[in-house]
C-alpha cells in the first residue's frame, strides 16, 4: 500500500466514513458497524483499521505497521473521546476500548474480543469513586487481564498446550470459595484474582501486565494480525473456504457497559421466532451484567416482551406474582428502552431484508446497539421466514428462493429427537451419518429374529457388522440400522434412503459378538432388547430412548416448492426400486422415475430364491425356468410403480446383476438353495468360484450379460410392456422407459436388437401397442467415449456419476469413508467425489460426451442419475452443461427442486435474464 492510502475508517454520531460496500476493504463487521451508524442506529464510536494494514503486517512486519498507524489512530480516538466524553489513558476519567477482528466473511471466533482495554492500577480507584462500584471496576479489571493475556500469548498455543493458565486460576478460586457463577465473587476475590492473573502473565511471557494504555492497544492489534494467520486460523478458514489472501480488519470501539449500576443491562434480540420462524419480536436480557454472561446464561435471564415473559412463565410454573418481582420483562421494567429497541429492530430487518440477531447493551439507562447479524435458524423457521417475507413484500420470489439452504431441507423431511432427551442421554459411540433421521429401537442382532421381534408390536434397531441380502429384505420395516462396517456408499445405506429409514454406519469402535448377543461400546455393554437411539443425520449413537419428533411439512413448504418449480428448469426425477419409494417420489412431486433398478427387487425370500437359481442355473433351459418365475414377480412390481407414478416416465434398467450383492458367499450356506438346486455342495461351491466378483462393480455385468445371456433381456422387456399394456386396457397412463446398463458400442446394437424383437412379440400377442422409448447408462469410459455412436440407437442417455467416479478417480466407493477424509483434511480435495461431483474431472468428462452425442441426435435427453443427482452444486453444474433432468432418492427430491430453481435463477442474474441453454 501506498503512504496516501487511508488506513482508518472511523464510525460514531452518524458520520460514519465507511459503509456496506466496503466488507473488502473493513471486514463484515466493520462494514455493518459503520452501515448501522449512517442509518442513525446508536452504536458506539470506534474506527476500524483496514485490511490493506494486515497485508503490510504479513510482508514487512510490525515495526513498519505502527510506523504507518500510529498518527492516523490516535487522531481517531481522539474521536472516540470527544463522543464518549472521556479520555483514553486518563486516571481519573478514562476512556476503555474493546478491540476485534474483522475478516471480509463472519467467521467462527477466530480471535476472542479484548474488552476493557485501557484498564490499569493507576485508574481503579477513581473508577470506583466514579461509579460508586468497586464490584464492576475490579470485575472488569480481572476480565480484561485474562483476555488480553489469552490474545497475547495466542489461543493456538494454550490451545496445543490443552491448558488455560488464566482460567486454571479462576476455577481455582472458585473451588476453593465454594462457588459456580462467576457473579458470586466478592471484590476482595476479584482483587486476589487480578494479582494472580498479572503474576502468571508474568511468568507465562517474561514481562510485566503492561500498565501503558496505548503499549495495551499496540499489542492487541499485533496479537489480532498475528492470530489470523496461526494453524487454528487456517483451519477454520478453510472450513468456510476463505482464501489465503482473504485478511482481516481491525475494530476499535469503546467500551459500554451493561453492569454498570441498575439502569444498566444486555441482552440479545431477535426479529422473528427462531425456533419456528413466527414473526414474533423476542429474545432474553439481564440486568446488571455483561453481554458474555447473557450469552453464557449464568443467571436466569429475563424475557424482552411482556408476551414472552408471561409465555415462560407459564411454561415453567412461575406465578404471575413471582414473575413480576423477579423475572420481569424489559418491555416492563424499562418501557422506552423496550420501544427504542422494537423500532430499532424492525429498522434493521427492512434494511436487511433477512431475520436479525441483535446484541445490545443499556449503559445508565442509555441504549446502544454492537452489532447485528442474520439469525441463526431452524430448517422449519427458515422457510416459513422466507415464504412469509416474500408475501410482506421483502423480498422477492427468486430472492425467497435463494434464502432457503437446501442443504438445511433434509431436516424438514426426517424426524429428528427431542434436543433436551439428546442433552441428557449418553453418547455410546459414533459413526458415518448415512441416512438422516431419528430412530430408537430394541437392539436385535440378526434379520430373522428383528422379523419376529416386529410381529410382536417391538421397535427395533437392527445391528450388524454389515448388511447382507438378508438383512435388506427387513429394512423398510425396522425403525433403524447400525452398522461397525460399511459406509454411506454401500448398497444398504443407498436402499434406507430411497425409503427414507435412518441409519448409521461404520461406528468401528463397536464390538458386535453374535453369539452372547452384545455390542460392546469401550467398557459398557448393551445386550439385544437393550434400548438405542440413532441419529442419522449426525451419526452418533445414544443408550437408552429418546423421544422423537415426527416431521410434518407445512404449508410453508408446500408454497416454497410451488415456487421452486416454477422457476427450475432441469427437471427432478426419483430413484425408486419399490412401490414404497415410489409412492415416496410421487409425494414428493418427482417428475417420473429416473432409475428403477430390477436386480433390487429380488430381496425378498421368494424372489432372492429365484434369483440364486438362475445364477446357479447349469444351461439355457435352467435359467429359463428360473426366469419364468421371475417374470410374474417383475409384473407385479412393474404394475405397483406404474401405477404410482400415473402416467409419468419410468425409467426401468435391466438387470445389472452384481453377484456378491447376491450372496454368493451365501450361497454354500443356504439349505433351500441348496435343495432347490438339487446339486452337492462341493458343486455349488465350483460355481460360485467361476462367478467371484473381486472388485465390487465391477465383473461380468451390464449389458455384457444380456448379450451372453440374452433370455434375461427378453424376460425383462416382457415383464415391463405387458405390464404397461396390461394398464393400459385399464385406463392407467404410463410411459416406459427401457434403461440399458453398462452400455458398450460393442454391445448397443445387439441388446437394442433383443429389445425391439421382444417389444413387437408381445404387441403382435397382445394386439395392441404402447409408446416406450430406449436408452442408455453410461457407467464406464469405454461407453462414455464412444457415446455419440451409441446415441443413433436410442432415445435418452443418462450418466451413473457414481460408477464413473470409480472409474476415473480409482477409488471403491465402499471403502472411501476410510483414506477421503484424509485428503480433504490436506486439501488435495475440497469435496468427497462422491457427493459432489469434481470439477476438474468428471465435469470434463461429461461435457465432452455430452456434446458428441448431441451432435449425432439433437433430440437425445441425457440426464445424471446417482445421488449426486440432489447435491445442489452438481445440480447447477448439470443446469449450466444443457443436461436435462436429474435423479436422486425420493427423500432428495425437494432438495434437488429447490436447487435447481437456485441454478436457473443465479444464471439469469448472471446473463441479466437470457438462459444459456
Amino acid at each position: 500500500m501506498t503512504n496516501t492510502e487511508q488506513t482508518v475508517y472511523t464510525f460514531g454520531n452518524n458520520k460514519a466514513e465507511g459503509n456496506a460496500l466496503m466488507q473488502d476493504l473493513l471486514g463484515s463487521k466493520g462494514a455493518k458497524l459503520c452501515e448501522m451508524d449512517l442509518l442513525g442506529i446508536p452504536v458506539p464510536a470506534g474506527f476500524i483499521i483496514t485490511a490493506e494494514i494486515y497485508k503490510l503486517y504479513f510482508t514487512e512486519g510490525r515495526k513498519a505497521v505502527l510506523k504507518r498507524i500510529k498518527d492516523d489512530v490516535r487522531n481517531a480516538i481522539q474521536g472516540i473521546e470527544v463522543q464518549m466524553e472521556s479520555c483514553f489513558g486518563s486516571i481519573d476519567n478514562p476512556c476503555l476500548l474493546s478491540v476485534q477482528s474483522s475478516s471480509h466473511i463472519l467467521t467462527k471466533g477466530l480471535t476472542s474480543k479484548v474488552l476493557n482495554l485501557g484498564l490499569n492500577d493507576r485508574c481503579i480507584d477513581a473508577l470506583i469513586k466514579k461509579t460508586g462500584d468497586a464490584y464492576f471496576v475490579w470485575d472488569s479489571y480481572r476480565r480484561f487481564i485474562h483476555i488480553y493475556g489469552q490474545t497475547v500469548l495466542g489461543k493456538e498455543t494454550l490451545s496445543q498446550e490443552n491448558y488455560d493458565p488464566f482460567k486454571e486460576i479462576t476455577e481455582k478460586i472458585k473451588r476453593e470459595k465454594g462457588i459456580t457463577p462467576d457473579n458470586e465473587f466478592c471484590v476482595d476475590d476479584l482483587k486476589k484474582l487480578v494479582s494472580l492473573l498479572k503474576k502468571t502473565f508474568k511468568d507465562k511471557t517474561g514481562l510485566e501486565f503492561p500498565q501503558d494504555p496505548w503499549e495495551q492497544l499496540w499489542g492487541v492489534i499485533i496479537a489480532v494480525f498475528d492470530n489470523w494467520i496461526n494453524k487454528r486460523a487456517i483451519s477454520y478458514q478453510r472450513l468456510d473456504c476463505i482464501f489465503e489472501e482473504w485478511s482481516t480488519a481491525v475494530i476499535v470501539q469503546a467500551m459500554v457497559f451493561g453492569n454498570m449500576g441498575e439502569k444498566s443491562a444486555a441482552g440479545l434480540a431477535f426479529t422473528r421466532d427462531a425456533s419456528t420462524g413466527m414473526r414474533l419480536f423476542n429474545g432474553h436480557f439481564l440486568i446488571k451484567t455483561n453481554k458474555g454472561d447473557v450469552i453464557k446464561k449464568i443467571q436466569t435471564p429475563h424475557q424482552i416482551t411482556r408476551y414472552c415473559s408471561e409465555r415462560w412463565a407459564k411454561m415453567t410454573g412461575i406465578s404471575e406474582e413471582l414473575r413480576l418481582s423477579n423475572y420481569s420483562s424489559l418491555e416492563e421494567t424499562m418501557p422506552l428502552i423496550y420501544a427504542e429497541l422494537s423500532a430499532i429492530a424492525d429498522q434493521l430487518e427492512k434494511h436487511y431484508k433477512d431475520m436479525q440477531d441483535i446484541k445490545f447493551i443499556i449503559q445508565d439507562g442509555r441504549l446502544w446497539i454492537l452489532r447485528t447479524k442474520n439469525g441463526a435458524r431452524t430448517s422449519t423457521a427458515m422457510v416459513r421466514i422466507a415464504m412469509d417475507m416474500q408475501k410482506e413484500g421483502l423480498l422477492t420470489e427468486k430472492q425467497a428462493l435463494l434464502r432457503v439452504n437446501p442443504y438445511k431441507l433434509d431436516e424438514l423431511l426426517h424426524s429428528a429427537f427431542d434436543q433436551r432427551g439428546i442433552k441428557q442421554a449418553l453418547l455410546v459411540a459414533k459413526g458415518i451419518p448415512a441416512s438422516p433421521g431419528a430412530a430408537a429401537g430394541q437392539i436385535v442382532f440378526s434379520p430373522f429374529d428383528a422379523e419376529q421381534w416386529i410381529n410382536k408390536g417391538k421397535d427395533v434397531i437392527l445391528v450388524r457388522e454389515e448388511t447382507t441380502s438378508e438383512d435388506l429384505k427387513v429394512m423398510t420395516a425396522v425403525q433403524g440400522v447400525l452398522t461397525v462396517r460399511e459406509n454411506m456408499n454401500s448398497h444398504a445405506a443407498v436402499v434406507a434412503r430411497g425409503v427414507g429409514k435412518c441409519c448409521v454406519f461404520g461406528a468401528v469402535l463397536l464390538e458386535i459378538d453374535y453369539k452372547e448377543r452384545t455390542v460392546a461400546a469401550g467398557d459398557l455393554i448393551l445386550r439385544e432388547g437393550d434400548w438405542i437411539s440413532l441419529d442419522g443425520s449426525t451419526g452418533k449413537v445414544y443408550q437408552g430412548k429418546i423421544q422423537i419428533t415426527k416431521a410434518v411439512l407445512s404449508k410453508d413448504f408446500d408454497k416454497l416448492m410451488i415456487l421452486a418449480d416454477r422457476y427450475a428448469v432441469i427437471k427432478v426425477r426419483a430413484n425408486a426400486d419399490t412401490q414404497q419409494e415410489a409412492v415416496a417420489a410421487s409425494k414428493f412431486n418427482a417428475q417420473g422415475i429416473g432409475l428403477c433398478r430390477t436386480e433390487r427387487m429380488f430381496l425378498e425370500d421368494s424372489k432372492i430364491e429365484a434369483m440364486r437359481e438362475m445364477v446357479l442355473a447349469k444351461n439355457l433351459q435352467g435359467r429359463r425356468d428360473a426366469l419364468n418365475k421371475l417374470l410374474q414377480m417383475q409384473r407385479n412390481d412393474f404394475e405397483e410403480i406404474f401405477k404410482a407414478m400415473n402416467g409419468l416416465p419410468v425409467t426401468i434398467r435391466l438387470l445389472d446383476l452384481p453377484i456378491y450383492k447376491f450372496g454368493s458367499r451365501e450361497l454354500t450356506n443356504n439349505e433351500k438353495c441348496i435343495k432347490q438346486s438339487q446339486d452337492s455342495v462341493d458343486s455349488i461351491q465350483d460355481k460360485t468360484i467361476s462367478i467371484p466378483e473381486v472388485v465390487p462393480m465391477l465383473g461380468h455385468r451390464g449389458c455384457g450379460l444380456g448379450s451372453t445371456y440374452p433370455e434375461i433381456t427378453e424376460m425383462q422387456t416382457r415383464a415391463i410392456l405387458e405390464t404397461a399394456l396390461g394398464l393400459k386396457e385399464k385406463g392407467v397412463g404410463v410411459l416406459p422407459e427401457i434403461l440399458i446398463p453398462l452400455t458398450t458400442a460393442e454391445d448397443i446394437e445387439m441388446q437394442k436388437s433383443i429389445i425391439t424383437d421382444s417389444a413387437e412379440e408381445v404387441f403382435k400377442r397382445y394386439g395392441s401397442r404402447i409408446d416406450y422409448r430406449v436408452g442408455i447408462m453410461v457407467e464406464i469410459p469405454r461407453g462414455a467415449l464412444a457415446a455419440d455412436c451409441i446415441a443413433e440407437f436410442v432415445k435418452f442417455s443418462s450418466f451413473n456419476t457414481n460408477d464413473l467416479t470409480q472409474i476415473v478417480f480409482g477409488f471403491s466407493k465402499d471403502n472411501t469413508d476410510k483414506f477421503v477424509p484424509l485428503y480433504l483434511e490436506t486439501g488435495s480435495m475440497k469435496n468427497n467425489p462422491f457427493q459432489v461431483l469434481q470439477q476438474n474431472t468428471l465435469r470434463e468428462l461429461i461435457k465432452l460426451v455430452f456434446k458428441k452425442p448431441l451432435g449425432a441426435r439433437p433430440d437425445l435427453k441425457v440426464s445424471i442419475r446417482s445421488e449426486h443427482g440432489r447435491e445442489p452444486y452438481t445440480i447447477e453444474f448439470c443446469h449450466l452443461a444443457g443436461l436435462h433432468y436429474v435423479s436422486c432418492s425420493p427423500y432428495r427430491v425437494p432438495i434437488a427442486r429447490l436447487s435447481a430453481a437456485q441454478a436457473a435463477i443465479r444464471q439469469e442474474e448472471i446473463t441479466g435474464g437470457i438462459y444459456l441453454r
